[in-house]
């Protein structure tokens, strides 16, 4: 009788797991939307922007919704720290790809390691937001303008989930509606990447 009901027990309080790989080029603002979410979800004020340096490895978030637990592993985004990405394609459920929107001169260089990334075997199937950050600035290209650019690489995902939103990590503009997006996204993929159960 105790073996049954404590696998109930474990059965009615374990809670789904998600990874989330968070990348980009340095500089695009991965860390300050890190934060936000932590703040926007947990209600803990984080770092300060002032406070955040460039990521050498990674930062790491958890916040929860609903019944699930979204892990956010924020990846550097130093050319030389990007081979490093790999190794947690595998274990990721989805991709969120960080844009600087402010960043003209890069923007080669941004889908460049995007085409890189979506390419990957290991993250076939999974859910891809990109988010073009900045939107705060009045230099920013556009979110038509990143959707243009990007528009082939998000034809190469098929099927997949995919979604191109406007964002201010520093402000918080759209980072709830971006991390909801992932989330229904995160739900509807369980057959592909099911989720961690954790009691």
């Amino acid at each position: 009788m105790y073996t049954l009901l404590s696998g109930l027990y474990r059965q009615l309080t374990q809670r789904e797991e998600y990874f989330v790989i968070i990348v980009g080029l340095d500089n695009a603002g991965k860390t300050t939307l890190l934060e936000r979410i932590k703040a926007l979800f947990n209600g803990v004020q984080g770092l300060r922007p002032d406070q955040i340096g460039p990521t050498v490895g990674l930062n790491v978030g958890k916040v929860d919704i609903g019944g699930s637990r979204l892990n956010f592993w924020d990846l550097g985004g130093q050319r030389d720290l990007q081979s490093i990405w790999e190794k947690y394609y595998s274990d990721c459920h989805a991709l969120v790809f960080v844009v600087d929107s402010t960043d003209r001169s890069r923007i080669e260089e941004v889908k460049t390691t995007l085409d890189h990334v979506i390419h990957n075997e290991s993250i076939e199937g999974v859910p891809v937001l990109m988010l073009a950050n900045k939107q705060d600035l009045p230099d920013a290209l556009k979110l038509h303008e990143i959707q243009q650019i990007f528009n082939q690489i998000a034809v190469s995902l098929e099927a997949r989930d995919s979604k191109t939103l406007a964002v201010s990590a520093l402000k918080g503009d759209g980072v709830r509606e971006a991390i909801d997006w992932l989330h229904l996204r995160l739900q509807r993929n369980r057959e592909m990447r099911p989720p961690v159960f954790r009691n």
